[in-house]
């Protein structure tokens, strides 16, 4: 569900669900707000954070998503996982990219902080023609490196359910207000 209170969203809300959902369904949790990025990011616990900056471009996002789902199935994964939509919310994205600096603004994008710290970050020149065997190859390393939390994010039999988004993001309706 988008925020609606905040500016307009670019694309239309049903037409990108199906990418939501993908990672929702395995484990993660939407911010819709700034302060919702703010509470999840800026946090002094030990743990890890992963924020996934999810987008409708064909050419990364597709491989994206599901390599990330993919390393989530590792055994050591981060202990939050949290998403934002690039051009849905965007005061919540606007934020997400306060905490990372020195990087272009870029999506899709992997962020992994600790005590609100950025200490591992995937710009989309990092996915963009990769496959999403690499990229959860990639990921699992970082995870196995900087992670403690026990893994699998879901269980195997839940993974195998997942419906992956087809949709390209030139064919994405932009949103009417």
């Amino acid at each position: 569900m988008f925020n609606i209170q905040s500016r307009p969203p670019m694309y239309d809300q049903d037409a990108v669900q199906p990418m939501r959902d993908e990672l929702i369904a395995i484990g993660f949790k939407e911010l819709l707000t700034l302060q919702e990025v703010d509470k999840a990011v800026k946090v002094n616990d030990n743990k890890t954070v992963l924020v996934i900056l999810n987008s409708v471009c064909g050419c990364a996002a597709g491989s994206a998503r599901p390599g990330i789902s993919l390393a989530l199935q590792n055994s050591i994964i981060p202990d939050k996982l949290f998403t934002v939509f690039a051009g849905q919310e965007r005061e919540a994205v606007d934020r997400l990219r306060q905490y990372i600096p020195g990087f272009t603004p870029s999506s899709p994008c992997v962020a992994l902080f600790k005590n609100g710290e950025l200490i591992y970050f995937m710009q989309r020149y990092d996915i963009e023609g990769n496959n999403a065997e690499y990229i959860s190859n990639v990921l699992k390393e970082v995870f196995n490196d900087t992670c403690s939390n026990q893994g699998p994010s879901i269980s195997q039999e839940d993974f195998a359910k997942v419906m992956y988004a087809k949709q390209r993001g030139s064919k994405i309706p932009l949103f009417n207000i």
